[in-house]
């Protein structure tokens, strides 16, 4: 597929903002699939194209929270390969489910999310007390999440840092942080199928990436140096905006 140079430039730009608002706080297909899309790019060729270029952000954004101390990648060596096995297996399956009802119920949950973000109280940058072991259900969470990635997709960020604070007690930055590295992986696993396939149109992907590895880099900055101030009203934000994409677009 040829696309002009003034609709690459245009969604080169889109990916910079996609990839600051996902390393923040997740989302960034809700701005990425949709201009993708009006760029008469097929739906199934414009998810695998966004999973492309949202990778190479949330790669930036999950390195930068590593490499500020954010992030134990020790404490996710096995959550890693099951999000990974989880949405290739997701992205496999994806044809031969039928999605209608995660229509539905995934913008309940996001709205219950966005409720619990907005007024849960002690949502800080401070860890609190872990409801489940991390080492036994860490993996757990992130092999079913993983796979809800490769099958459907939105909100995916929404409800790893929702696991990750609640389920486990991490702080808010601290959460933002691993939830990029799981959600860079689920991403590499349904693509991982996606690719092979051919369902990506790769001049848009790298116009987007271009965008992404600045927008990643400046949306994880960000996230650490306002930390829960931030993340947690922009995960208020993205999630009722997802919800009312899926209700009002499906």
């Amino acid at each position: 597929m040829t696309l002009d140079l003034l609709t690459l430039v245009a969604l080169g730009f889109v990916g910079l903002l996609a990839g600051f608002v996902d390393a923040i706080a997740g989302g960034g297909g809700l701005i990425a699939l949709p201009a993708l899309l009006a760029a008469g790019i097929p739906p199934v060729t414009a998810f695998g194209t966004n999973k492309v270029q949202s990778v190479v952000g949330t790669a930036i954004a999950a390195t930068t929270y590593w490499r500020k101390g954010f992030v134990s990648l020790e404490a996710l060596s096995l959550a890693i390969p099951l999000t990974f096995i989880g949405a290739f297996l997701g992205a496999l399956s994806v044809k031969a489910v039928d999605t209608s009802l995660l229509s539905l119920a995934v913008p309940v949950a996001l709205i219950g999310i966005a409720l619990y973000f907005a007024f849960a109280p002690r949502l800080t940058d401070e860890d609190s007390h872990a409801r489940l072991a991390f080492a036994t259900f860490a993996p757990v969470m992130g092999f079913v999440i993983g796979y809800y990635d490769g099958i459907f997709g939105p909100g995916t960020g929404s409800f790893l840092t929702l696991g990750f604070v609640t389920l486990f007690g991490l702080g808010v930055t601290r959460a933002a942080g691993h939830t990029k590295v799981l959600n860079m992986t689920s991403n590499l696993g349904a693509l991982a199928l996606f690719i092979p396939s051919g369902d990506v149109v790769w001049p848009a992907a790298v116009a987007m990436i271009v965008g992404q590895v600045v927008g990643g880099y400046l949306g994880a900055l960000t996230g650490i140096r306002f930390g829960a101030r931030l993340i947690r009203p922009l995960v208020v934000v993205v999630s009722i905006l997802l919800a009312l994409r899926l209700l009002v677009f499906r």
